[in-house]
């Protein structure tokens, strides 16, 4: 007889809440990938919705020309060359700073909603909705270009509703898997997980720069068709909690099955396998999230129908969880920096290193190719550590220097700024990954809940709505600032880090004088 092939091996090797796990993490991931994809064309765009008139300004150059070289000088262009109206009068920087306003002050105050809203609502179908309407609206931004549309008012509309809709995303996604997951690992295995964001910017930032230039209605167009076909991929596939799977196969259960159902008085008294660990028997959600092992033994088991829920937990109560209020301030400057990066840093390159609008997204890609590196580092150091806070408080030290390092460094050639990239991304992003994942995560499901999960939701919306807060003003401060040269929009980037950090001090005080040193440990699932 022939020896099983090892890949056969492997893939047997996993039951069945293992696989559902699996497709969890990688449908979330794609999930959210595509939301961030949706959102990335607007920066590669940006140089093309106002192009360069002057002389001495249209000058394009090949990546290998160098950041510090000036390229020969090009024709004059004519005036219907400077741009996509309204945004070719001088004051384009300040118009498209209130695009990205739109947008994300949209989003900032929908989070606080949506967070709510989604704890009360099937996750499956609200995330549904919202991806297929955020299709329908980026996809309305493209057919400005198709249908020579030129009012101001019309793309702040689609970017304001845009901004509102996708808001149903995080929380729903980060409750999710959540649910799936416990505190063992989450560090890493969230940091893993958000790389969807860095991914998600890099292949709209791909997809946006291969139409940019002939037809950048097609960069929205794309990504609106891409999320709304994930929307219905999430409305086939998803799996909130692993409690769905324990009612589906209860339901499914026959006489012939090793599972066997009998009720009475409204209690549900069943027979199910279940393992031991550590010569204790464990829950049913926890058993769904751990290995299976070869000790099984068959027991009574009673699930009582509750007849109530537990109630969503309110604002307020939310931010009485010790912790919320930091992270949420902390996250409003870090996420300022990292989505002044997102919308801003092609058209900045445009114009330092005189790189066409393509040449110019691809290059920027390198920045959240750098945001994966220090996200899964972020999550890794964490968790052996088993301190969050003095992790992010670190990487924003380290931050604000390189900030000013990248700021100076385009005079010195591409390399150094291909490496200056790469290291911003992943110390801007490294904090911002975290506190938006297992930092959210923690908090949503922290003692002082007494296991009502549904809390998830309302604090990550809390957090990650705070965060949006910067994220509106970031970009917006950065079209004024620009204006009076690019140094001011680095200062003030820097400024935000700082005060991140400070925001940050008494929880790493808190965490550095705790006798509780160790790192989170795997039995903590017990308390998700």
């Amino acid at each position: 007889m022939a020896p099983i092939p090892p890949g056969i091996r492997l893939l047997v090797s996993f039951n069945r809440e293992q696989w559902y796990r699996a497709l969890t993490f990688i449908l979330t991931f794609l999930l959210y990938t595509s939301f961030h994809l949706s959102r990335k064309p607007i920066s590669i765009v940006k140089s093309e919705l106002h192009k360069n008139c002057s002389g001495s300004e249209l000058v394009t150059s090949s990546l290998s020309s160098g950041i510090g070289q000036h390229p020969p000088p090009q024709s004059l262009h004519t005036e219907r060359d400077c741009g996509w109206k309204p945004f070719d009068k001088s004051n384009y920087k300040q118009l498209l700073g209130y695009m990205d306003l739109s947008f994300l002050f949209a989003y900032a105050v929908g989070m606080y909603l949506s967070g709510i809203i989604g704890e009360r609502l099937p996750i499956r179908l609200y995330l549904t909705v919202g991806m297929l309407t955020s299709g329908l609206f980026t996809c309305l931004f493209g057919l400005g270009y198709i249908y020579n549309i030129h009012s101001l008012q019309f793309y702040i509309f689609v970017q304001v509703a845009n901004g509102l809709v996708q808001t149903t995303g995080w929380p729903s996604v980060v409750t999710c898997i959540g649910n799936w997951f416990g505190k063992g690992r989450r560090g890493l295995i969230m940091g893993l997980w958000n790389s969807h964001t860095s991914v998600g910017n890099i292949l709209g930032s791909l997809i946006a720069g291969y139409w940019v230039s002939s037809n950048w209605g097609m960069s929205f167009i794309v990504p609106g068709l891409i999320i709304g076909a994930m929307g219905v991929v999430c409305f086939l596939f998803l799996i909130e909690h692993p409690n769905d799977l324990k009612s589906m196969y209860a339901q499914n259960s026959s006489p012939g099955n090793n599972v066997q159902d009998k009720s009475w008085n409204g209690v549900r008294h069943t027979d199910v396998q279940v393992q031991y660990k550590d010569n204790n028997s464990q829950s049913y959600d926890t058993e769904l999230l751990l290995p299976r092992d070869d000790t099984h033994v068959a027991v009574k088991s009673v699930v009582v129908k509750s007849e109530s829920e537990p109630s969503a937990i309110s604002f307020t109560g939310a931010l009485r969880i010790p912790g919320v209020i930091e992270f949420s301030l902390c996250l409003l400057f870090a996420k300022l920096v990292s989505y002044t990066f997102l919308f801003w840093l092609p058209l900045y390159i445009t114009k330092a290193a005189h790189l066409d609008a393509k040449k110019a997204g691809d290059l920027s890609t390198l920045f959240d190719v750098g945001g994966i590196v220090g996200g899964i580092l972020a999550g890794v150091i964490s968790d052996k550590l088993g301190k969050r806070a003095t992790t992010c408080a670190v990487m924003l030290l380290l931050a604000a220097p390189t900030l000013y390092g990248f700021s100076m460094i385009s005079e010195f050639g591409l390399r150094p700024t291909i490496g200056m990239l790469l290291v911003c991304g992943g110390l801007v992003n490294g904090p911002y990954a975290l506190i938006t994942t297992a930092v959210s995560a923690d908090l949503g499901t922290h003692k002082s809940l007494k296991g009502n999960a549904r809390a998830l939701s309302t604090v990550t919306a809390i957090i990650d709505g705070t965060g949006s807060v910067g994220a509106a003003l970031g970009p917006l401060l950065a079209g004024l600032l620009s204006a009076g040269g690019w140094d001011r929009v680095f200062y003030m980037l820097m400024t935000a880090d700082f005060l991140a950090l400070v925001l940050l001090l008494r929880l790493v005080s808190k965490e550095l004088t705790s006798s509780k040193v160790r790192p989170i440990s795997i039995v903590e699932l017990k308390e998700h």
